[in-house]
């Protein structure tokens, strides 16, 4: 690299050769992409006398933040004597780039006590770091510098200012709407920022007279007030603002997409998609995603397929080759999960990886969701154990996966891991732990885990924790701790609560209490017969047939009819639905005579039917 350099030292001023040299040094830095290449390039700055360069050193600093070198950026920093702006402006840059607001907010007070001088570009990054660190009392000193420097009327520090102030929220919109006001120029992004900071906090009336005003609207303007109806919910009000705009880009179709999916409107989602002159892959996840948001599972894998057979260019305009990023993965994922789908999840396992997701955190999460769901647990755990880097979701998932499926101890084991490797508990980790030691009936490490939520973690339990004290108490058959622990619980129980312990009054044959969670629960839930099935369960096996009886006689005049058992398989890349005693599959005589096999090997084996409730007609 020294001899690169030294070539271009041949007869000339020294200014221009220095020149010269400044410029080969700054393209190699911006070229720079390992860190030994950039201890080389440093060598060739001090060999060339140029530390402390104000060309050189703001690139030097912008490749050390490239590579994550951020502390090295920072001692050549203070090794320059009078850094000039640009050399600010790139420590600036750096930090922001590895997300580190508050050393922003530090650095701009050190150059602020230096009297060096910020410039246009400076104070955008540093009241961005303000809003991202929370930092209200220094966003407005920074705001009092713009104004003694005289930036106050530049429509880009502005508009930044608009968006530090609108970050709080409602808090700070009224001192938002107050610069908006004093800006002699409002540009198209000042219009933009102002309209989206009230459609923020929901005040979609102010954000619309102000759409109105705007005297010039971009499309991404449009776009911005477009969503703002959308999260109210108000479709037919985001659709006929839609329907108004002069140029649409492919976003604003895929904004008025998601809002239909969003709403739970189906037909119209599948209608606008089709109506769509160009869709790009935030297109396609838009319809998968919908489709899973809706519970149509089926139709994400078709689309999913549809999506892969694309053609390499459609005509002009149309689609071109769309290939599926990890959102579209893990939503493909989470439709298989559903449905059971294990071999189609398979499939996905190795497209994923074939096209660059293997360990990435958000497909490995929604992997170890999916082979937990379908029952393969083992190949869940390999997942999580091939994973580099683990979030909460990861460790949530898998503990939550392992105590569902029976591995009680596996979970218990792991959570201890989980505190081992500095991840912090949430809510969702204790629903899984819970459910463990419910598993194993661990009543008092259960108790234990419950009151460290609060003692030790700071959470506050929620209905679902609750759920899982009272399902451990009624499977442990303490049934007069679980009545008692429901009604000193600080909110009111919900259907879970009851039907938990329902369902373990059937365990322990306890009709007094069951006869109370019934009660509730036709408060709770006045449509669902499952919860007169459960007691009229109770009363067969304690022989009370007249009591049985009178539930039918109850559930037939209410209207309730009981209803057939459905399970769901994955067989020949396609979802097949069984429901008892139902005979109009075709495949109905294979069927039952498989079934005749296998109930023949579980008696050989030593199981010994329960046929009280196939006797009296359940």
């Amino acid at each position: 690299m020294q001899t690169k350099i030294g070539k271009l030292v041949v007869n000339d001023s020294p200014k221009r050769l220095q020149r010269v040299v400044e410029e080969k040094l700054i393209s190699l830095l911006r070229s720079c992409e390992r860190c030994t290449q950039l201890h080389q390039i440093q060598a060739q700055i001090v060999t060339h006398g140029l530390q402390g360069n104000d060309y050189v050193t703001p690139s030097f600093i912008t490749a050390c933040a490239r590579l994550g070198r951020m502390g090295h950026a920072g001692r050549v920093f203070n090794t320059t004597a009078q850094p000039n702006g640009a050399t600010w402006n790139a420590m600036f840059r750096g930090f922001a780039l590895l997300e580190c607001p508050f050393e922003v907010v530090v650095l701009f007070a050190q150059m602020h006590r230096t009297g060096a001088s910020p410039n246009c570009f400076t104070f955008p990054m540093v009241m961005k770091s303000c809003a991202q660190a929370n930092a209200v009392r220094e966003g407005e000193q920074v705001h009092c510098v713009v104004v003694k420097r005289g930036f106050k009327s530049n429509a880009f520090v502005g508009t930044a200012l608009i968006h530090m102030y609108s970050a709080r929220g409602e808090l700070s919109i009224g001192d938002a709407y107050k610069v908006f006001g004093e800006m002699r120029e409002k540009n198209v992004f000042a219009w933009t920022a102002i309209i989206a900071a009230h459609v923020a906090c929901r005040d979609m009336a102010s954000a619309r007279r102000l759409f109105d005003l705007a005297p010039e609207r971009d499309v991404v303007l449009w776009n911005v007030v477009v969503s703002g109806y959308i999260e109210l919910g108000d479709m037919v009000a985001a659709r006929a603002l839609f329907d108004k705009m002069p140029n649409r880009d492919v976003m604003s179709w895929n904004t008025i997409l998601n809002g239909y999916a969003c709403n739970g409107e189906v037909k119209s989602f599948e209608k606008l998609f089709d109506e769509m002159p160009k869709r790009n892959v935030y297109s396609w996840n838009g319809l998968i995603g919908g489709y899973v948001r809706n519970g149509l599972f089926n139709e994400a894998l078709e689309s999913f397929k549809g999506m892969l057979m694309l053609p390499k260019q459609e005509g002009e305009g149309g689609d071109v080759v769309v290939i599926p990023n990890d959102y579209t993965v893990v939503a493909v994922l989470s439709a298989c999960s559903r449905l059971g789908d294990l071999e189609m999840g398979k499939w996905v396992h190795v497209y994923a990886e074939s096209i660059g997701y293997k360990g990435n955190l958000f497909v490995g999460n929604a992997l170890i969701d999916m082979y937990a769901k379908c029952g393969v647990i083992e190949k869940a755990l390999d997942v999580f154990n091939w994973l580099d880097v683990k979030d909460i979701i990861t460790w949530n998932t898998i503990i939550n996966g392992l105590a569902i499926h029976g591995h009680a101890a596996d979970a218990l084991s792991l959570f201890e891991q989980m505190k081992s490797a500095g991840e912090k508990p949430d809510g969702v980790t204790f629903v899984g732990i819970l459910s463990a030691c419910t598993h194993m009936g661990l009543v008092r490490d259960g108790f234990l885990h419950f009151q460290s939520m609060v003692d030790i973690y700071s959470i506050v339990p929620q209905i679902e924790h609750y759920g899982c004290m009272v399902d451990l108490l009624g499977r442990a058959g303490l049934m007069d701790q679980a009545v008692d622990f429901v009604r000193k619980m600080p909110m009111k129980p919900d259907a879970v609560i009851w039907a938990a312990l329902l369902g373990a009054c059937r365990m322990y044959k306890n009709v007094e209490i069951a006869e109370v969670a019934l009660e509730q629960l036709i408060e709770l839930e006045p449509n669902n017969p499952a919860n007169f099935v459960m007691l009229s369960n109770i009363y067969k096996d304690l022989g009370r047939w007249e009591d049985v009886a009178r539930l039918k006689i109850a559930m037939r005049d209410t209207g309730f009819k009981k209803l057939p058992g459905c399970s769901v398989i994955g067989c020949n890349d396609s979802v097949v639905e069984f429901y008892s005693l139902d005979e109009r599959h075709p495949e109905t005589e294979s069927i039952y005579r498989t079934l005749k096999g296998l109930t023949t090997l579980l008696r050989l084996n030593g199981y010994v039917p329960n046929l009280v409730d196939v006797a009296h007609g359940n």
